[in-house]
């Protein structure tokens, strides 16, 4: 939504918007624009008397236990007959209509994968529009209309509003869509994978003959959707596709029906980038970026803000400590994003080196508890796990039990801290996982660390 009301400032209009807790990098790429930020939503925002209210997923007509509605202001909209549209239809309107849109979908690397494929058509000189779930750090800004013909679009397959529950992504209907993986989440609405299944079919459906599918071949879930149909170029990447990658996972040929057409040298890490790396390379071609050139490309991609951004280190005698963020929160992010790190400090040769990681289970699916098993599982390469559980119905502790004394957990952010202060040593690597703010936890933690005595 933040992406949206940058969109919507750059077409001139004049844009507000309310919210509870924005926190950065949106809050302050928001106010830069000149977008005014409202706390809450309370009714009295209605004499704004906006030509139109642009509707996000996270209002519905809840009431509190009180008997008062959770968003008074859309109960005053509704009430007062206020005109109103979901994001994903405004952006289909006012956007996306006429240009071609090529749409990144997949429980995971939906950000990461958008912002390369933003980056490689950039350099190839196609001037894209975009709207990313993030900052990407080549541009710096989540959204731009771009003056080309092609737009990119982070495509999620969460439900559009409280009055339309279709995925957002299948307002978009994109020439190109990269299917990059498929698991369940999203508890909250989906009953299970199948249910997600029909969605991706339903995005599947709204692509041209004309255009192209980029999908992940080593996803069972996937191979799935596309038996219920599928009217498109067919491009596969991965194990069994007509797109490999052949060498490490920071240096690799990129291979088309096995001959090489790329190679992609960068300082990014894990399997997963790589597959994000062959699906934005094979979606490029499909607007005449050659693979060659996407490849150099990718090369200069400095990733996306929240993606294992370096937040600072804390130098000690034998070794610095340093501090990541991290937007990991499904089981298997956090698995993926451990195990990148855990193979290239090993590539590195710092073996000896430790991942210490803090996470928040604070997705809506992970608030559930319906994954709360895999945990253990999801942090088998890290030394030390320390978790917040404020605001969980489960027990995170339980949950943890098997990794013994290498988990811990803390209700409040100050006690996490205090927890991994005292277990940190020189040249470990602390990662902090959340898709929230994880209340500041990442400078509260530096300033912690630099105040500590060394030991």
């Amino acid at each position: 939504m933040g992406g949206l009301a940058a969109l919507a400032r750059e077409a001139g209009h004049r844009v507000t918007g309310c919210d509870a807790g924005v926190y950065p990098p949106m809050s302050d790429q928001l106010r830069s624009l000149g977008i005014e930020l409202i706390e809450g939503f309370a009714a009295d925002q209605l004499a704004l008397s906006p030509d139109m209210f642009v509707v996000g997923n996270v209002v519905s007509r809840a009431r509190l236990p009180d008997g008062t509605p959770k968003f008074p202001l859309m109960e005053a909209i509704l009430d007062a007959g206020k005109p109103y549209t979901s994001g994903p239809q405004w952006l289909a309107e006012h956007v996306l209509l006429g240009r071609h849109v090529m749409a990144v979908a997949g429980t995971h690397g939906k950000t990461t994968t958008t912002s390369m494929l933003a980056w490689v058509l950039e350099q190839g000189g196609k001037a894209p529009g975009f709207l990313v779930g993030g900052v990407p750090l080549d541009f710096g800004v989540s959204a731009r209309s771009g003056g080309g013909q092609a737009f990119v679009i982070e495509a999620d397959e969460y439900d559009t509003a409280f009055f339309d529950k279709r995925s957002k992504f299948v307002h978009y209907r994109p020439r190109t869509a990269i299917l990059n993986n498929l698991e369940f989440d999203h508890a909250d609405i989906f009953d299970d994978l199948a249910a997600i299944e029909r969605q991706f079919h339903h995005l599947v459906r709204t692509v041209p003959g004309t255009g192209r599918l980029v999908v992940n071949a080593t996803e069972e879930s996937l191979q799935r959707v596309l038996a219920q149909g599928c009217w498109s170029e067919l491009a596969r990447f991965g194990a069994g596709g007509e797109w490999q990658a052949s060498g490490s996972h920071d240096v690799f040929d990129v291979l088309r029906n096995g001959e090489a057409v790329g190679r992609v040298e960068w300082e990014l890490s894990g399997l997963h980038n790589q597959m994000n790396a062959l699906a934005a390379i094979a979606a490029a071609e499909h607007v005449g970026v050659a693979p060659a050139d996407a490849a150099r490309a990718l090369g200069t991609f400095r990733n996306v803000r929240r993606r294992m951004e370096l937040r600072g280190t804390v130098e000690r005698s034998g070794g610095a400590i340093t501090v990541y963020d991290d937007f990991a929160h499904h089981p298997t992010a956090i698995r993926t994003t451990l195990d990148g790190l855990r193979k290239k400090l090993d590539a590195a040769g710092k073996r000896g080196e430790r991942i210490l990681a803090a996470f928040e289970p604070r997705s809506n699916t992970m608030k559930l508890g319906v994954m709360a098993a895999q945990l253990p599982w999801s942090l088998e390469s890290a030394d030390r796990s320390f978790c917040h559980t404020a605001g969980l119905d489960w027990d995170a502790a339980a949950a943890l039990a098997p990794m013994g004394d290498r988990a811990q957990v803390a209700g409040a952010i100050e006690p996490l801290i205090a927890q991994i202060v005292a277990a940190a040593r020189p040249g470990d690597h602390i990662v902090c996982m959340s898709n929230g703010g994880f209340g500041g936890v990442h400078d509260k933690l530096l300033a912690a660390l630099r105040s500590a005595p060394a030991s």
